[in-house]
């Protein structure tokens, strides 16, 4: 389904709240390490204390909010928030090293296994993401970092999330995803 409508909206919403009525307990939780932004496709990504997150658009002031990503131009869903671990960053070997923001993800997260919310509604301080799918590293990010990040990341680049509810994201915030019953 493709989130373009207000009634696309409501109706995640109305399935996201009839989910956590059959919630019983919070089983994964972490915190926001980072955030990063950039406006511009190649732009160096700026760290954040806090970010707006709009319902159906994303990150205010992110080249994705703005349809001007490097991918922005082809169809699908998962393009309004990237997520990456800082666990992984750090195991990356060295000859791979990246800042968080040379990773070119949003928000760098601690203590949360990302490919676990693929499919999954969760929440992100107070703000409600959609985990769409994994955000597999392409060879795009090897030529703005360098050759063997992609493949050093394979199958931990992170997530890539729809956001379902608006509002502000901060460092420290907490990453909270829940089980049902």
């Amino acid at each position: 389904m493709s989130i373009t409508t207000g009634d696309d909206v409501s109706y995640l919403l109305r399935n996201y709240f009839n989910f956590l009525n059959e919630v019983s307990i919070v089983i994964f939780e972490g915190c926001v390490e980072g955030l990063f932004l950039t406006g511009r496709a190649k732009g160096e990504m700026e760290s954040r204390a806090e970010v707006v997150a709009v319902a159906d658009r994303g990150l205010e002031g992110d080249r994705y909010f703005y349809n001007k990503g490097s991918f922005s131009h082809w169809p699908g869903r998962g393009r309004h928030v990237t997520l990456i671990e800082v666990e992984v960053l750090a195991s990356l070997p060295l000859s791979c090293a990246i800042s968080a923001a040379q990773a070119r993800r949003n928000i760098l997260t601690k203590g949360i296994g990302l490919n676990n919310l693929v499919g999954e509604y969760f929440r992100v301080g107070a703000v409600v993401l959609y985990g769409v799918r994994l955000c597999d590293p392409c060879s795009h990010l090897d030529r703005l970092t360098r050759p063997g990040v992609m493949a050093a990341l394979k199958g931990r680049g992170g997530l890539r999330a729809d956001v379902v509810t608006c509002g502000v994201i901060c460092v420290g915030d907490k990453v909270l995803a829940a089980a049902s019953k």
